[in-house]
This record gives structure tokens, C-alpha cells and sequence, in this order.
């Protein structure tokens, strides 16, 4: 029986699991979001932000949580971004491999796995876990804050600045089983302190796997974080992942997330300004081919005055792929002297591809400069054409084209090494 079909027992049994800690504020917080699944359950196409993510196909699988590991280092070293150098967490189907990981050794800053961070950093748990994800009204949410057991936290206290990049990568081992996991990771900063993070997802067999992530980020007063997002899953993976963010008073944000394979992958990335002179990025990369499904949700809910954000979204899509991108600015009443700009742009290269867009712009304040724009069509034939002209065959003209198209997202990389390794991965996907 798939642990979605059985839900209440697989609940039941992590309470009586939790040796002793089930009365601490945040597995309190997984009660209420247990009750808030029990009322939500998994979203169907009758939802409006689900309209173009039939999720229906979980049915077909027999979804189980892993209790053991068999990936070891030979494993990872077969896969992209294995040579990335930095603070290293490594989650095989949920699961944390100390073996496969490398230890921060700091007395302030912290970078743990969850069962460590509760032994060591409670309080921060008790704090923020639960605390910024909405999962009164996602279902999918409320099952991981319900579910996760495992997950990254990462603690930086203020005036701290932690060099080294942290890398959370994510190992679906389906290999003997169809491997479901909720995972959940905490990123704290505090004032005047910054980090760079690294969540990259992949896939060692063929079987399906259903990976249910959050990340909840908080950047406190003058606070900087940079967060890269890399999916190279496998054609039959499941993926809904929700990275929600909280900023405070002139704190930065940068994300970027690139989509290069996955079966089906709805990302959630929700940015909450809650303060003046606010600066916030968002890039977005997909490369859908084949029956591939990439969703991307977009929020970013100024609350306040003198705060900017800025995002641009492309894809690529091909085959019988299918891309979606729902983007929403809101502006409140008191977000006075609001910089927003959003784009997404897409290039169709298959007649059988389909992209639908929703941009969406709700102002309440009068004194603001805000934008939104989408684009859907197809290459440049006049520029394949004058390619040709010079003596560039044509598929290679056509690849430098979308080389060129996907430049725009992935140039705002700033880890060259990072940028390098996603630039030969992507060449890759185009050419197949």
C-alpha cells in the first residue's frame, strides 16, 4: 500500500517514533498541518493553480519512504555537479548520509542535518519550522510539514558570512522501490550576515519517485543570501518542491532555478518583502522535452515601501512537453514607491509543445512602477537563415540560438564552477 493511501497509520506511527520530543513546538506544528492535509488532501485540475497539473498519475505508483541507503560515493561520482566543491549535506530518499556529507566545524555557524539541529539548535526549530510555508491552504505543503523528518538547517548568526557555498543535494534512489520522501529544510540569517545555497535533485534508476521539498528561508535586516535551485530528474519522477521566503529591512535575495529534466515538476517560489529597501531577483530555466511537465509558481507580496523585485523566467520546450508559468505581484496598500518588473519568455520548437502563461499584477498602492510581460513562439527564422548564410549549418545554427536564448538566465550565475558545469548539462539536453 503507497504511504498517500495510508496516511493516518504512517502519521501515527512517526509520533510514537519521536523518542520523548512530540510535545516540542514544531512536531506540535505538524499536527496542525496533518489536519490541515486530512482537509486539503492532493491538489486536483479543480484547483485553479493546479488547472494545468493533473497530478492523477500518483495513483498508478506504490510510493514508499526508504528506511535504507544503498547509493555510496561511486554512485554520486557518475552524476553531474559531483565535482562541486563546498559544504556538502547529501539525502538519499529522505534520508541524511553522514558518509556521503562533510562536517562544518564553527561555533556559530551552524550547517546540520535536522536530527542534529534538534539536539543542538531547538530553538530555532522551535521558531521558524512551519512558521513562513502556508500550509492552511496547500495541501502538498501541509503533507511535508506533517511528514519531514529530515531535511538541512542552516543557522547564521549576525555580522557572519559563511565563504563556502552549502550544496543540499537530493539523491532519489528507485533503483528497488518507488521512493517517496518529504524533506524539509530551515535556512536562517540573520542581521547583516550572508550564505550561498545549492539544492540540486537527481536520480539514480529508472523507477518512479515522488519528491515532496520545502525550504523555508528567513533573511533578517541587511541579510544576503544567493539560492540555486537544479532539477535533473528522471522522465518518470514526481517533483512539487516550495521554496517560501521572508525578508526583512534592506535584505537581499537571489534565486535561480533551472529545470533541465524531470517527468512532472511543480516549483513553488513565494518571497514575502516584509520591509523597506528590499532588493529581490528570481531567474528561471526550463528545457521540457518528451511528455515532460515543468509548472513554475511564481508570488512576491510587497508589503512595504522602497523594495524592488525583479524576475525573469524562459523555457524551452519541445516534443509533447508542456510548460506552465503562473507569476503574481502583489503591491498592498502600504508598499508606496514599489519597483516590480516580471518577464517570461518562451521559445516552442515542437508543434506537439504547449505552453500556457498567467501573469498576474494586483496593485494597491498608487505610487509604484510595476510590469509584466509574456512571450511564446518560435525561433528566429530570418537569424537561422543568415546563420546559414555564413556557412553555420543549420542545426548548429538552431543550437546556438537556443544557447543564446538560455544565456540570459544562466549568465546571472555568479559561482563560475556552477555555471560551467549547468552550461555542458544544458548543451546536452539540446542537442537530444
Amino acid at each position: 500500500m503507497s504511504v498517500l493511501t495510508n496516511v493516518e497509520v504512517e502519521f501515527d506511527a512517526l509520533f510514537q517514533n519521536l523518542n520523548g520530543k512530540s510535545e516540542r513546538p514544531y512536531h506540535q506544528i505538524r499536527k496542525e498541518a496533518f489536519e490541515s492535509y486530512k482537509q486539503l488532501g492532493i491538489p486536483t485540475v479543480k484547483h485553479e493553480d493546479w488547472k494545468y497539473a493533473n497530478l492523477k498519475g500518483l495513483e498508478k505508483h506504490n510510493f514508499q519512504r526508504a528506511t535504507e541507503v544503498n547509493v555510496i560515493a561511486e554512485d554520486l561520482s557518475a552524476l553531474p555537479f559531483s565535482t562541486l566543491k563546498g559544504i556538502s549535506l547529501v539525502f538519499v530518499n529522505g534520508n541524511f548520509v553522514p558518509e556521503l556529507s562533510s562536517d562544518l566545524h564553527n561555533e556559530s555557524i551552524k550547517v546540520l542535518d535536522f536530527k542534529q539541529a534538534e539536539t543542538e539548535i531547538p530553538e530555532i526549530l522551535n521558531q521558524h519550522y512551519g512558521k513562513a510555508v502556508d500550509f492552511q491552504k496547500e495541501g502538498l505543503s501541509a503533507l511535508n510539514v506533517a511528514f519531514a523528518q529530515q531535511g538541512a538547517v542552516v543557522y547564521v548568526p549576525a555580522n557572519a558570512t559563511l565563504e563556502e557555498p552549502v550544496l543540499i543535494k537530493h539523491i532519489n534512489d528507485s533503483r528497488n522501490l518507488e521512493a517517496f520522501n518529504a524533506i524539509h529544510h530551515l535556512t536562517v540569517v540573520e542581521k547583516n550576515a550572508e550564505v550561498k545555497l545549492v539544492e540540486i535533485f537527481q536520480n539514480v534508476g529508472e523507477q518512479a519517485a515522488f519528491t515532496n521539498a520545502v525550504s523555508e528561508i528567513f533573511v533578517a535586516e541587511d541579510g544576503r543570501v544567493d539560492y540555486y535551485k537544479i532539477q535533473d530528474e528522471n522522465d518518470a519522477s514526481y517533483h512539487v518542491g516550495t521554496t517560501q521566503v521572508v525578508q526583512k529591512d534592506k535584505s537581499y535575495f537571489y534565486a535561480a532555478t533551472v529545470t533541465v529534466n524531470g517527468g512532472f515538476v511543480r516549483n513553488n517560489l513565494n518571497l514575502v518583502l516584509d520591509g523597506e529597501y528590499i532588493e529581490s531577483h528570481m531567474y528561471g530555466l526550463y528545457i521540457p522535452n518528451g511528455n515532460q511537465l515543468v509548472d513554475n509558481h511564481t508570488l512576491v507580496d510587497h508589503r512595504k515601501p522602497n523594495s524592488e523585485s525583479n524576475e525573469l523566467y524562459k523555457g524551452i520546450l519541445d516534443g509533447k512537453s508542456k510548460g506552465v508559468f503562473n507569476g503574481k505581484i502583489y503591491v498592498q496598500q502600504d508598499a508606496q514607491k514599489t519597483n516590480a518588473y516580471q518577464n517570461c519568455r518562451n521559445v516552442i520548437l515542437s508543434d506537439s509543445a504547449s505552453m500556457n502563461t498567467k501573469p498576474q499584477l494586483e496593485i494597491w498602492a498608487d505610487d509604484v512602477k510595476c510590469s509584466h510581460g509574456t512571450t511564446t513562439g518560435k525561433l528566429d527564422e530570418e537569424a537561422i537563415f543568415y546563420m546559414q548564410s555564413r556557412g553555420i549549418p543549420k542545426a548548429e545554427a538552431v543550437k546556438l540560438q537556443l544557447a543564446a536564448f538560455a544565456e540570459d538566465v544562466v549568465s546571472q550565475f555568479k559561482w563560475e564552477t556552477l555555471r560551467e558545469e549547468l552550461d555542458v548539462l544544458i548543451l546536452q539536453k539540446l542537442q537530444a
